[in-house]
């Protein structure tokens, strides 16, 4: 079971995860000492099917339902409920973009586009947003124990043009936008 600490750069925030393959799918949790934590859930198709985002004003439950993602956004213990056609959710901890990457399974030199509910900031505000995600190749890396297959994406913001890439290993961020991997205790689950 991969656990270790990712680096927000911007913010300088570390974010301790966790994250492990089950019977049914795969579980990402996480804590950042901000307050903000991350309880992700997909199923053996990688959709997202239980979605829990808290931080120490706002939280946000949710998941795929068919067609659509849907959720309660709440400030108290009384939230409104929402629905959006989309895939899943993108918010700002890296377990979200395993979970988009893999649920693809594009093959190399393949793109799709996704339409994503975006959460972000404090108050978790959700915006619709639609992502080209283009699987531009893996490279193997030698490690100790045996090699490491490395998944590089290209993630274009189809509303600004902007592309970013992401580099996965398994269920694991190795690099992307604003986010390190500082510390891994346990070689990522290499999934297919």
């Amino acid at each position: 079971m991969p656990s270790g600490t990712y680096l927000h750069a911007g913010e300088g925030l570390e974010e301790r995860f966790k994250c492990a393959p089950g019977p049914g799918g795969w579980r990402y949790t996480s804590q950042r000492p901000d307050g903000v934590r991350t309880d992700l859930v997909v199923d053996a198709r990688w959709r997202q099917i239980r979605v829990e985002l808290v931080t120490p004003t706002w939280w946000v439950r949710g998941g795929v339902t068919g067609p659509e993602v849907a959720w309660v956004r709440a400030a108290e213990e009384t939230g409104t409920e929402h629905a959006e056609r989309a895939s899943g959710f993108l918010a700002e901890s890296p377990g979200f973009l395993i979970a988009v990457a893999r649920s693809l399974e594009l093959d190399e030199n393949a793109q799709t586009d996704v339409r994503l509910v975006q959460l972000s900031g404090p108050s978790l505000s959700p915006l619709t947003t639609n992502w080209r995600w283009r699987l531009a190749g893996t490279s193997v890396h030698e490690t100790e124990t045996e090699p490491l297959p490395v998944s590089q994406y290209e993630v274009t913001d189809l509303s600004t043009g902007e592309v970013e890439t992401v580099h996965l290993a398994g269920d694991v961020v190795v690099a992307a936008p604003g986010i390190e991997l500082t510390d891994l205790e346990s070689p990522p689950n290499l999934l297919g």
